[in-house]
C-alpha cells in the first residue's frame, strides 16, 4: 500500500474513534520508528485542529536512554511542538512495571495540561502479539479482544496499520528514528513473540497467522460488545440493591441461569464492587450460589466475600479498619505526639533541635511553611513537588510509592507530612518536597 493510502486510513481511524477535534492531544513518542511516524502523520499528514504535545518517558533501563529523551526533545521542537519528558526514579524490573510507569506519566501530563486524549503508536503487529500472548496465558474472550482503538482517553489510531507500512511511510518521507537495542533481546516475552514465535508460525504452520490473530481480536471484541448489550436484561431479575458496603442479589434468579452465564454475571457484579475474579474464584462462586447455606460465606480474594443471607446473596468489601487519627503540628515550637494510621501508632517529635536517634528525620525552613502541619495517611490526589534539574515537577504520591516498590498493604500505613493547604512536604523514607526541606533548617521533625 502506498503512503497516501496509509494517510487516508489513518485519518479515517481518527474520525471513526470519535476523537475530539479541538483542545490538546498528548502524543507518546519513544523516539522509535512507530511513534515518529505517528507524530509525523499528526503534524504533517492529516489536518488536525488539536494542539499536539509530545510526551516522552525514560524508563532509565539503558545508559543511552537519556540521549533518546534529548533526541525526542529536539525532534519535537524542530517540528514546532511542545514537549514533556519524564524519567523513572528507579528502573522497572518487569515489562508490566515499565508499562504502568509509562502510562502513569502520560496520564499525569494529560491531567496537567487538561488534554482530551493520549495517543500511542500501537499498530496491527502489536495487536497480533497481544492476542497470542494472552491466548498462551489462557485468557478469556475479553483478553482475546486485544487492544481497543479507543478506550477512555487513550487512542491508538495506528492499530489497523502494519509495521511494514509504517516502515514504507518512514522511508518515503526520509524520517529518522532512534533504535533501542533491547527490542532485539529474547529476554523479553514480546520480543520472543515478535522475532521468533510468530515468524516461525507463519513459516511452518499458518502463513497468515498475524492477520488471523487480529481477526480473532475483532471477533472477540464483537462478542464482548454483544454480551454487554444483553447484560442489563440478565441483571434486571436479580433486583440488585446496595446496602452497608455490599451489593446484594436475588439468589433464585441467579440459579435460573446456566452455570457459564451465571459465572459471567457474577464477574460483572464483582467488577461493580471494584474487584475481579480469577478462574478458581469464579468456579467457587458459581458453586456457592447453588449449595451455600444461609449465613455461610466464601472468600473471593482481594478483600471481597460472597455471603448468603436467606434468599439474598451479598458481595461485600472489607470492613473498614478503625478510623485514622492525624496529628497536628501547630507551629515551630517543640512538641511530640502520636498519629494513628491504618491501625498503628506513629510517634512524632518536632522542634528547633531534635535528636534523630536513628529515626527518620527531616529538616525544614520554618519561615517557608504554612502552619499548622499535619501528619496523616495518603489521600486521593496527593502530589509532591520534586527537584528535576533546575526545575521542580509535581508527582502523584500514588505513582511515587509504586516506583519505590512499596507494597500495597504498607502504603496506607506510611505517614505523610502536609502543610495547611494540604501540600505534601515529606514522605518519610521516600521523598522530600524540593521547596520545603533545608539542611540545618529551623524546624526538625522525627518520625519513629
Amino acid at each position: 500500500m502506498t503512503p497516501r493510502s496509509l494517510e487516508a486510513r489513518f485519518g479515517a481511524s481518527l474520525a471513526g474513534a470519535g476523537s475530539a477535534a479541538d483542545g490538546r492531544w498528548v502524543v507518546a513518542v519513544s523516539g522509535g520508528l512507530d511513534s515518529v511516524v505517528l507524530l509525523h502523520l499528526l503534524r504533517f499528514g492529516v489536518e488536525a485542529r488539536s494542539k499536539l504535545v509530545v510526551a516522552h518517558f525514560d524508563h532509565a533501563m539503558r545508559p543511552e536512554s537519556v540521549e533518546d529523551g534529548h533526541w525526542v526533545e529536539g525532534l519535537a521542537r524542530s517540528w514546532g511542538l511542545e514537549v514533556r519528558v519524564g524519567r523513572a526514579l528507579h528502573p522497572p524490573s518487569t515489562e508490566a512495571e515499565a508499562r504502568e510507569a509509562r502510562y502513569g506519566f502520560l496520564d499525569e501530563v494529560r491531567r496537567e495540561l487538561g488534554a482530551s486524549l493520549v495517543l500511542t503508536a500501537h499498530h496491527a503487529d502489536d495487536q497480533a502479539e497481544t492476542v497470542l500472548f494472552r491466548a498462551l496465558r489462557g485468557a478469556g474472550r475479553a483478553g482475546l479482544a486485544g487492544m481497543a482503538v479507543r478506550r477512555d482517553f487513550l487512542l491508538r489510531p495506528l492499530l489497523g496499520i502494519w509495521r511494514e507500512e509504517l516502515e514504507a511511510y518512514a522511508q518515503a518521507h526520509r524520517l529518522s528514528w532512534r533504535v533501542d537495542d533491547t527490542n532485539a533481546s529474547m529476554a523479553y516475552a514480546r520480543n520472543a513473540l515478535r522475532h521468533r514465535v510468530i515468524p516461525d508460525i507463519e513459516r511452518l504452520v499458518a502463513p497468515g497467522a498475524r492477520r488471523a490473530l487480529v481477526r480473532l481480536a475483532d471477533l472477540a471484541r464483537e462478542d464482548e460488545s454483544a454480551w454487554r448489550s444483553v447484560l442489563p436484561f440478565l441483571l434486571a431479575p436479580l433486583h440488585l440493591e446496595e446496602e452497608g458496603g455490599a451489593l446484594t442479589a436475588n439468589r433464585a434468579a441467579l440459579l435460573t441461569l446456566e452455570p457459564p452465564v451465571r459465572a459471567r454475571v457474577l464477574r460483572a457484579l464483582v467488577a461493580r464492587m471494584g474487584g475481579s475474579l480469577d478462574e478458581s474464584a469464579t468456579r467457587r462462586a458459581v458453586g456457592f450460589v447453588a449449595v451455600g447455606g444461609s449465613g455461610q460465606s466464601i472468600d473471593l480474594g482481594r478483600g471481597l466475600t460472597l455471603r448468603r443471607d436467606l434468599d439474598r446473596l451479598a458481595i461485600s468489601a472489607p470492613v473498614p479498619a478503625a478510623r485514622d487519627r492525624p496529628l497536628s503540628i501547630p507551629d515551630r515550637g517543640p512538641g511530640f505526639g502520636e498519629a494513628f494510621l491504618a491501625g498503628r501508632d506513629v510517634h512524632v517529635t518536632w522542634g528547633a533541635v531534635v535528636e534523630p536517634r536513628g529515626h527518620l528525620t527531616a529538616a525544614f525552613d520554618a519561615e517557608r511553611l504554612r502552619f499548622p502541619l499535619r501528619v496523616r495517611a495518603r489521600e486521593a490526589g496527593d502530589r509532591i513537588r520534586l527537584a528535576r534539574g533546575p526545575d521542580h515537577v509535581t508527582k502523584k504520591v500514588k505513582k511515587l510509592l509504586l516506583e519505590h516498590r512499596i507494597p500495597v498493604a504498607q502504603r496506607d500505613r506510611l505517614p505523610l507530612v502536609v502543610d495547611a493547604a494540604g501540600e505534601v512536604l515529606w514522605i518519610p523514607g521516600v521523598a522530600h518536597a524540593a521547596h520545603a526541606t533545608a539542611a540545618g533548617g529551623s524546624l526538625t521533625i522525627v518520625v519513629g
